[in-house]
């Protein structure tokens, strides 16, 4: 994906590529929630973002940075990654001068991308973000989730397929956004035949 295709401003092409290089040094690793994760987040912002008519610089900086306090979560480091993260955001774009009003306005979605605790996202920026961060869990990228963790975590095939059931089928009506829920109509059908179609071949049918 072309950032310029989105965005047109060179200053904040830069702000935004600045903001990709600081947020990549959290990760040291890959796995479900590694860098990949953040760039497929960040390019559903992008694409819905348009749609939607958002800011999308702002979008485009609270994604990047959403996830930034994840590793720090898993080592049990800090409790609530989305609250550290906002305070990191916050942190690092203020010390580059970004306008106050703007980080807040980045901090809160990156405050509120987590569907599983508040607080609730009240601007279209942080609707969207969490659209993405959610629609990355639906479909094939979110299958592949699955299993990633399930391989991480000694998780059996049975134990996964009750995962997509208790959180990740309920998952597409949860979006905010019009442009979300179409795309999620589409992932959903999708992770929907791929769990018949295990379920049979677990069966043993021919």
């Amino acid at each position: 994906m072309r950032l310029a295709d989105f965005i047109s401003d060179p200053k904040s092409i830069e702000l935004i590529e600045r903001t990709r290089e600081y947020a990549k040094h959290f990760f040291e690793r890959e796995g479900t929630h590694g860098f990949s994760h953040v760039e497929r987040v960040f390019n559903l912002c992008m694409h819905i973002g348009r749609e939607e008519s958002a800011d999308l610089e702002v979008l485009a900086l609270a994604a990047l940075l959403h996830d930034v306090a994840r590793p720090l979560e898993s080592a049990g480091k800090v409790e609530d990654h989305a609250a550290e993260g906002a305070r990191i955001a916050r942190h690092f774009l203020r010390s580059i001068g970004y306008p106050k009003e703007k980080v807040e306005a980045v901090a809160h979605a990156i405050e509120a991308h987590r569907f599983s605790r508040g607080p609730e996202p009240e601007t279209l920026e942080a609707k969207i973000l969490s659209d993405a961060d959610k629609l990355d869990a639906i479909g094939a990228i979110g299958i592949a989730r699955v299993f990633m963790y399930s391989g991480e975590h000694g998780r059996s095939i049975e134990d996964s397929l009750a995962h997509f059931e208790e959180k990740i089928l309920k998952l597409k009506d949860l979006m905010y956004t019009q442009t979300a829920k179409r795309l999620a109509e589409e992932r959903h059908r999708f992770t929907v035949e791929f769990i018949e179609r295990i379920r049979r071949e677990i069966e043993g049918e021919i």
